[in-house]
């Protein structure tokens, strides 16, 4: 089946990525695995195969029928974000009707085959059908499946889900310091004597006593789909770690300032947290969890730069990691 249909590839920016899909064996077995799994759910293809090659990640979208949702997407993770083949298999046992249930995965090799989900919620928002309330439902929902997943934070990291609580981020920040060629003598030591405030603020954070949850790190406005009003899907945990779960409201309150202005990110931060006013802290101590959790993400945000696939050149992601280290103490408050 697979050598009579086309396929056109997408490299994007990313002609120097060195990855799995070059290489004919692993690019055979990968679409192997996918046909039986399209055949074992009945499935057909209808047209051309579409792929997306990026040093982090490759896609394959089949199409299954004659519309614009009819599709079916394998994904390969690269080596350091391979967990997320077991993790999306386990978010559809533990919190189904959050996130996109796979129709098959290969926890060991990474892989993963997807239904289509839906509309972006990105595509919703530029077509003017929804707005800044939307993510405060979008983020009430996420808020209220984080709560959910607390009892599974040692299982997430039993599947290779990478640790970022709270007390692991001063290690975890003295190996992006020390580890990052890109970062110059004197760079390194003025983040170094910025390190009591780092301990300070992860002091504080955990004297809050919020339960580490799944953080999903990337949570911007294409990696979550709108299949209906006021209903939401959450997909794409290749950035993800354990963590602070309110670490999570970094990005999309800066995507939500962004498109819809200042005004509108306190609002979106407490309909975030109001599913979490049942633990004791009182609601300006939530808020200022909130500022401390969101200060501390980038944290994360720095080591996501570095899960791709081996071979690729990597020194525009250090660099990009090397910016976030330093946003951490030079970058404005998200509240």
């Amino acid at each position: 089946m697979g050598q009579a249909i086309s396929m056109t590839v997408d490299r994007g920016q990313f002609e120097d990525a060195v990855t799995p899909w070059e290489q004919e064996p692993w690019r055979a077995a990968a679409l192997g695995w996918s046909e039986r799994e399209l055949a074992r759910h009945g499935l057909e293809e209808t047209g051309p195969r579409e792929v997306r090659v990026r040093p982090w990640s490759i896609l394959v979208r089949f199409r299954t029928g004659a519309g614009e949702r009819d599709a079916v997407w394998f994904k390969a993770s690269a080596p350091d974000a391979a967990f997320e083949a077991a993790l999306g298999g386990a978010l559809a046992d533990w919190v189904p009707g959050h996130v996109v249930t796979p129709l098959a995965v290969d926890a060991g090799r990474g892989w993963s085959l997807l239904p289509d989900g839906g509309p972006l919620f990105r595509h919703v928002l530029d077509a003017g059908r929804a707005g800044p309330e939307a993510w405060e439902e979008a983020l009430g929902q996420y808020a209220r499946m984080q709560r959910d997943l607390t009892p599974y934070t040692d299982r997430m990291a039993d599947l290779g889900v990478p640790g970022g609580r709270t007390r692991e981020l001063p290690e975890i920040f003295d190996g992006l310091v020390e580890g990052n060629a890109t970062l110059d003598p004197d760079a390194r030591r003025a983040l170094r004597a910025q390190r009591p405030r780092l301990l300070d603020w992860c002091g504080e954070l955990d004297a809050y006593g919020i339960p580490d949850s799944l953080d999903h790190c990337d949570l911007h406005d294409a990696q979550l789909l709108a299949p209906a009003a006021g209903r939401f899907t959450f997909f794409d945990w290749g950035d993800a770690n354990v963590a602070h779960p309110f670490a999570s409201l970094l990005v999309p309150a800066r995507a939500v300032r962004e498109r819809h202005g200042a005004e509108h990110v306190q609002r979106l931060r407490d309909a975030y947290l109001d599913p979490w006013t049942d633990l004791g802290p009182s609601l300006p101590e939530l808020r200022r969890a909130a500022a401390l959790a969101t200060r501390l993400a980038a944290l994360g945000r720095a080591v996501s730069w570095f899960r791709l696939f081996p071979g690729t050149p990597a020194t525009g992601c250090a660099e990009a990691s090397a910016l976030w280290v330093n946003e951490l103490f030079a970058g404005s408050p998200v509240f």
